[in-house]
């Protein structure tokens, strides 16, 4: 195949950090509250800002708390955990790296005398209507090094005992998230509102401040201290919003609030989700016409339209060793770096060889069609390589 000439104009397509919002430079961060204090005056309307957007944006229900907290999403779900399990059972769901790490994360280390795993091999979801809402429930809405996401929230009733914690990070912004059936949401910025790493975003329902508030005295294990949101067994006002426990990086606050300003200028949530589904949309139609290249969800309900992962089908691959394979996408994705196409699009280290393209809001529907012949030329090199050795 001849080699194209259109190559996207973002090459960023990298599963986190990802591309940052179109038209994006380093002068978005110029008003960045840097050498001060983050909880001078300005520095807690900053942060208060960026809360108050995000609320916004994602049209939070009443009551419901929203602040950031360290260590990116991980740190927001540990903390959760941490803070919140142990009255209940729990039963925890999870299909790919992340979401059974919450799995080890109960038995290993808080060690919850009762917890119930329901596991799915990549590519697939486990049975979400096993989850008892007696206990509490712990599920990934869209694995992340999986390319599979949660189809809908029908699953969970409306009034439930137990409270549902949801690891949101690469669906959120993207996909639609009933948050009344959510107790616990978490994500960070690096994901589909293309801001800088290291920080976590947690939301609670006024049934999750309870059980935090509530549960502080009742844990059996220790909980660091920027675990320790309810001061004193008590979230007092501001105290998740702009008194966070960390430091927090003011320019990194700063970028958050450009991406949210960016989102609203383009008509908010809506036109986010329709972004990431025109994204995921050219993919299909190019998968549709492809002979070597799959999707590894195993069906388009559970396709996630932020972090896709493919499988490559051909025959030949498919009958390499293990190792031979992981070369052959590695060379395959190489040749795209190379040449200044596609970063980082390699598959998750711990998931099936293949090929991981973020294609969230924050990406050009224009940049993923180049892409995918600029994929159909590094294949059919590959192949060709192949195919001459097999021939000697």
């Amino acid at each position: 195949m001849e080699k194209p000439t259109l190559k996207p104009k973002c090459p960023n397509f990298s599963s986190g950090p990802c591309a940052k919002r179109p038209g994006w430079t380093v002068d978005a961060l110029k008003g960045a509250l840097v050498g001060r204090s983050h909880r001078s005056k300005e520095g807690k309307a900053r942060l208060q800002e960026v809360s108050d957007r995000m609320k916004k944006v994602l049209n939070l229900p009443e009551g419901y708390r929203i602040g950031v907290v360290a260590a990116s999403d991980t740190g927001a779900v540990e903390l959760a955990m941490w803070t919140m399990l142990g009255p209940r059972p729990v039963d925890i769901f999870g299909w790919e790296s992340f979401g059974k790490g919450w799995m080890t994360d109960a038995v290993k280390y808080l060690k919850l005398p009762k917890v119930n795993e329901y596991k799915a091999d990549y590519g697939k979801l486990p049975d979400l209507k096993k989850a008892d809402f007696n206990n509490d429930v712990i599920f990934t809405f869209n694995g992340t090094t999986s390319g599979v996401k949660v189809p809908n929230l029908d699953w969970i009733p409306a009034a439930h005992e137990g409270i549902v914690i949801c690891d949101a990070t690469s669906g959120i912004f993207a996909m639609e998230l009933d948050f009344t059936k959510l107790d616990v949401v978490t994500f960070s910025w690096q994901k589909v509102l293309g801001g800088e790493a290291a920080h976590g975003v947690i939301i609670l329902s006024p049934k999750a401040v309870k059980r935090m508030e509530e549960n502080e005295p009742e844990v059996s294990w220790p909980v660091p201290k920027i675990f320790r949101l309810a001061a004193e067994g008590k979230l007092k006002p501001g105290e998740l919003e702009y008194n966070t426990v960390n430091t927090p990086s003011m320019l990194c606050v700063e970028d958050a609030i450009d991406a949210l300003k960016w989102a609203e200028s383009i008509g908010g949530l809506p036109a986010l989700m329709k972004r990431s589904n025109a994204n995921l949309a050219a993919f299909e139609r190019w998968v549709e016409k492809s002979g070597w290249i799959s999707f590894l969800a195993e069906s388009k309900e559970i396709r996630s339209n932020t972090s896709v992962c493919f499988r490559i089908k051909a025959d030949w691959f498919r009958k390499l060793p293990d190792e031979e394979k992981t070369k052959a996408a590695k060379k395959l994705t190489g040749l795209l770096d190379k040449e200044g196409v596609a970063y980082d699009i390699n598959s998750y280290g711990k998931a099936p060889v293949g090929i991981r393209v973020w294609c969230g809001a924050t990406v050009e529907t224009s940049d993923i069609e180049a892409l995918t012949a600029w994929l159909d030329w590094a294949y059919g090199t590959v192949a060709k390589e192949y195919s001459r050795e097999a021939v000697k």
